[in-house]
């Protein structure tokens, strides 16, 4: 076993990435981050959470959405009072400012300071478009353009202008008034 964890990270830091997704073409150097991959296609969510009705196709999602209910937050940045519950996130939000980039599009220099940022600016190279919409074959490559899109079919309008209530359904056409 530890020497397939071995040969897993070493493949992550080389251009070899052998299992592939059959439905969008998403490459990865380990197989379990291809089975991750897959609950995008499938909607599965199998980690849910025992207090609510949050549910995530994430271990780590879940973990993280834990400590909304528990309210502990013992990292805190010492430049601006920032909170949280997870090391990771901090380090994450120190990045702001620092300034420090360190993910880097091979393809076109663009560099951001998060990897699932990254990861979803490598779509626009992909073309992959994992967010299906479950009414037509309207198909999106950031969940939040999937989210937009579905207010089509319900007709919901949940942004509103405060000062003459204005009803859109979508966000920027409150910035245009």
């Amino acid at each position: 076993m530890a020497d397939s964890n071995l040969r897993g990270h070493e493949q992550e830091h080389s251009s070899e990435k052998p299992y592939m997704c059959g439905e969008c073409g998403y490459r990865t150097a380990r197989k379990s981050h291809l089975s991750q991959h897959m609950r995008i296609h499938t909607g599965e969510k199998p980690y849910k959470c025992d207090l609510c009705d949050y549910s995530t196709a994430q271990k780590s999602n879940l973990d993280c959405h834990l400590a909304k209910h528990t309210g502990d937050k013992p990292y805190m940045c010492g430049e601006c009072g920032y909170r949280t519950a997870f090391k990771s996130h901090l380090s994450q939000h120190m990045r702001r400012h620092t300034g420090e980039k360190p993910y880097m599009c091979g393809e076109c220099g663009y560099r951001t300071a998060r990897k699932t940022d990254l990861l979803k600016h490598m779509r626009t190279h992909t073309g992959e478009k994992p967010f299906k919409c479950d009414k037509c074959d309207f198909s999106a490559a950031q969940k939040s353009t999937l989210d937009s899109h579905r207010v089509k079919h319900t007709g919901e309008k949940p942004y509103m202008c405060g000062e003459c209530g204005y009803r859109t359904a979508h966000k920027s056409a409150l910035s245009n008034i």
